[in-house]
């Protein structure tokens, strides 16, 4: 008896240590938004950083549309389509092109905040305005570890994540990226982005 009560609580410590690294909960992650989905905010913008539409979802996914793989010589996928295959419920959109960013409900894009609660006297989107917003959005900042400054394709700032525990994996889809921060899924497709130590950006 006493030994399947040490096997017990031997499993169950050994279950909550793995919870705790971000591998198992980025699988945890995956595997949730294969079978019933994440709630998600996906945008998608112009180069200009206009957005160009706007999409909630209770049950979202995002995946490579295998339709668009090329095959090679022997007639095997070379998995590179670069159409997304964004499930809604039980609807579907098909995505190429323009710079896309799905957040998981719970994450807040600290860039469109900014714009909204400080006056921009100079137009241009350069790394002064970066340094002023985290200057304005210090206490946002408080004890973050990683802070990610996404760019449209020709380079101008359209969103700003930051978090306590980041961690970048590699997606299945051509030029997309897969972030977890502070366990909460981020996408980005067709973007640049930088992932800042926030201490970095406080020097």
């Amino acid at each position: 008896m006493k030994k399947k009560i040490t096997l017990s609580l031997m499993l169950i410590l050994s279950l909550v240590s793995l919870s705790a690294c971000q591998s198992v909960q980025n699988w945890w992650k995956n595997t949730k938004e294969e079978w019933i989905g994440l709630e998600m905010t996906v945008r998608t913008f112009d180069e200009n950083v206009q957005l160009i539409d706007e999409m909630d979802g209770k049950s979202l996914s995002i995946e490579r549309n295998q339709e668009f793989d090329t095959e090679d010589a022997e007639g095997n996928s070379k998995g590179d389509s670069s159409v997304l295959k964004v499930t809604i419920g039980k609807y579907e959109i098909d995505h190429v092109g323009s710079s896309l960013i799905a957040a998981e409900d719970g994450l807040e894009d600290l860039f469109a905040k900014y714009q909204k609660t400080v006056n921009i006297e100079e137009e241009s989107r350069a790394i002064p305005m970066v340094n002023r917003m985290v200057s304005k959005l210090k206490n946002d900042f408080t004890g973050k570890a990683k802070v990610i400054l996404i760019r449209s394709q020709n380079g101008t700032p359209l969103a700003t994540y930051a978090g306590d525990k980041v961690s970048l994996y590699t997606s299945d889809a051509p030029k997309t990226s897969e972030l977890l921060i502070d366990g909460k899924r981020l996408i980005i497709y067709r973007c640049d982005y930088t992932i800042y130590d926030r201490p970095l950006l406080e020097n």
